[in-house]
Order: structure tokens, then sequence, then C-alpha cells
């Protein structure tokens, strides 16, 4: 028996359309918090570690808020719905957070260019393209596995 073609019989609704739009969902919430932690970080005149720091503590925060103010519409209380939003995004806003700021530390200049001038803003619009890419798949997999944002689809 093939168990290759057996398994995929089992996750018919792990589709890559399934995979962006929760990857989707996911950037939506980092980006918010990426750019306003660059805006913030770079405005400030803060090291460019912090500036990192600040922007990935505020993808995550953002991140999560928003799969929370869906949960929470479906009745879940707030501590539920924390869980269901940490196990929902996790790994997908760690993988994004990942990519999105190897991407903008490793564009020459990019850290240092003040959020009037266009290396800023094309070099962390690069970045968000290639998390969602990068992100995608991983989504699909854990989505496949009843992890990630399968976990958010049972309150939709």
């Amino acid at each position: 028996m093939d168990h290759t073609a057996h398994q995929h019989q089992h996750a018919p609704g792990t589709s890559w359309r399934m995979a962006a739009q929760a990857t989707l969902h996911c950037l939506t919430g980092c980006t918010v918090g990426e750019v306003l932690g660059m805006v913030i970080g770079t405005a400030a005149g803060l090291h460019n570690a912090a500036t990192v720091v600040v922007s990935i503590a505020l993808a995550f925060v953002f991140g999560y808020a928003l799969t929370m103010r869906g949960v929470l519409r479906a009745g879940l209380p707030v501590r539920q719905a924390l869980k269901v939003a940490l196990a929902a995004d996790t790994v997908s806003i760690a993988v994004m957070e990942l990519i999105d700021n190897t991407v903008v530390v490793g564009v020459p200049g990019a850290m240092d260019a003040g959020v009037s001038e266009a290396l800023f803003w094309a070099s962390l619009a690069v970045s968000l393209v290639l998390a969602f890419v990068l992100t995608t798949p991983v989504n699909r997999w854990m989505i496949g596995r009843g992890r990630g944002h399968a976990v958010v689809h049972a309150y939709h």
C-alpha cells in the first residue's frame, strides 16, 4: 500500500491557498509591529540591535493581538484566546522575524537609513515579501499536521 498517497488523502484541506491566507494574516500583524519598531528605533536614533529588538517585540505583540481579536469575537475568554494565539502564531512569527530582520540587517546601510530614505523602506518591503514567501510553506506544513493556524480555524 502506498502510505504517501494515503496520508495526502487525510489532509485534503491543506492547500497552498489556505497556507498563504494564514501567512498573510500573520504577516499583517507582524508588519504593523515590524514597521512601527523600525520607525521608532530609527527615529529615536536607537542602536541597530535595540531597533531590531523593539521591532521583534512589537511584531509578536501585534501578531498575537490580531489573532486574539478574532478568537475573542468567537467568545473565548482572554486567557484561552491568548493560548490559541500563542499556539497559532509563535512559529510563524518567529520564522518571519528571523527572515525579515536578517534581510534588513544584511542590506548595507538599511539600518542606518532614515525613515525618509528609500533604502529604509525598500529593504523593509523586500524583507517582508521574502518573509511571506518563505513562511508560507512552513505554515502549510503546520496546518497539515493540525498545528499553527489550524488551531484558529476551529473558532471561525
